[in-house]
């Protein structure tokens, strides 16, 4: 494979370190043409599918991409904003605000957002990031709970990218924060500020994302990571076994997925008389088609029609203070060893203490 040409050398040009933040991804529009190409891409990731490429690629192509698009471009356009796709919009915050935190903490580094499918892309961010001098660069997948779907899927962007470079920056990689404390804390308060205002619930759901069972039983510890997030939350909250529950959301295919599944939970909760619930997706940063099409809106539908009488949605953690403030220290753990200035103004510094503590010119 030919490598990348590189951008043009300029001697004495700072070197950077930078923060690359990554999420899932989105489609440019609410459109079928747009779910077309964000489908293709995302279902065409062996990751995702683990289905022999013979096999998967002609159904994909034959069928899925053939129908599914215009379907999907609906539930999008249900969840719409002005500024555009909400997982977009809040990934681009984040990245801003973890941008200011790291910087008020006296880490003077490059953040920027990138999508694993969809625009921007984790090449085309890697690409700019590597033009404005970034030599180390740390990867932080927006997901606190592992998974070889979504996680390693990332990574494998990031390699593939390198793969073709001929000059590789410093890479570092974040795998996991599922229990890290001020993310649960991050967690409890955004759930007790609803509380503050709504109450308490009768049921506390809490909805991770789905992957197929087989994953597990492979090694994948992602189960295992969302059952420790869910009972640290739990735990912070205080509240009893008997008052919360977590489950799985988002299957797909024919295939027997993590349970227990999200809403037939629901369904069960309102027709065994449970009056309320409020559900939070501690597994999703960013607020998406995930939890604002597919938990508030059909999930809500199931569990009123059911017979329950209130369903609370509890958003994400979006832009949350005590977020960012996490979000800012998981980035400080793993930029630990590495210069956090450019080297210009390193340089600067040092020559300043130098002269101020008497010595002669270096």
């Amino acid at each position: 494979m030919p490598f990348q040409p590189e951008p043009a050398y300029t001697h004495g040009q700072a070197q950077r370190t930078a923060v690359l933040l990554c999420n899932l991804g989105t489609p440019d529009a609410a459109t079928a043409p747009a779910l077309r190409r964000y489908l293709g891409q995302f279902l065409s990731d062996p990751r995702v599918v683990e289905i022999p490429r013979a096999v998967w690629l002609p159904i994909l192509h034959g069928i899925i991409l053939r129908t599914r698009p215009a379907k999907s471009a609906a539930k999008y356009a249900s969840v719409w904003t002005p500024e555009g796709s909400p997982l977009a919009v809040w990934t681009a915050k984040q990245a801003t605000l973890l941008s200011s935190g790291l910087g008020e903490a006296g880490c003077n580094v490059l953040v920027r957002p990138a999508m694993r499918y969809g625009n921007p892309s984790i090449a085309s961010q890697l690409d700019a990031l590597k033009a404005e001098g970034a030599t180390r660069i740390l990867i932080l997948p927006l997901y606190p709970q592992y998974s070889g779907t979504t996680t390693a899927s990332v990574f494998d962007a990031v390699y593939a990218w390198a793969g073709r470079q001929r000059h590789v920056p410093e890479l570092r990689f974040v795998n996991r924060y599922h229990d890290e404390p001020l993310y649960i804390e991050a967690l409890a308060r955004r759930v007790e500020a609803h509380w503050k205002e709504h109450g308490q619930p009768d049921q506390l759901v809490m909805s991770f994302h789905g992957v197929p069972e087989r994953t597990l039983h492979l090694g994948d510890p992602y189960h295992c990571e969302s059952h420790k997030t869910a009972r640290l939350l739990a735990e912070r909250l205080g509240l009893p076994k008997d008052r919360w529950r977590l489950t799985f959301q988002s299957r797909f295919g024919k295939a027997k997925w993590l349970e227990p599944y999200t809403e037939p939970t629901l369904i069960t909760l309102a027709q065994g008389g449970t009056g309320r619930v409020d559900l939070v997706c501690p597994g999703f940063t960013s607020d998406c088609l995930e939890t604002l099409e597919e938990i508030n809106q059909e999930a809500r539908e199931a569990f009123l029609h059911a017979g329950g009488k209130e369903f609370h949605y509890i958003p994400c953690l979006n832009d949350s203070p005590a977020w960012i403030t996490a979000l800012s220290h998981i980035a400080r753990q793993h930029l630990t060893g590495w210069p956090v200035q450019p080297e210009s103004e390193s340089a600067l510094a040092k020559a300043r203490a130098h002269a101020l503590a008497g010595g002669a010119p270096g």
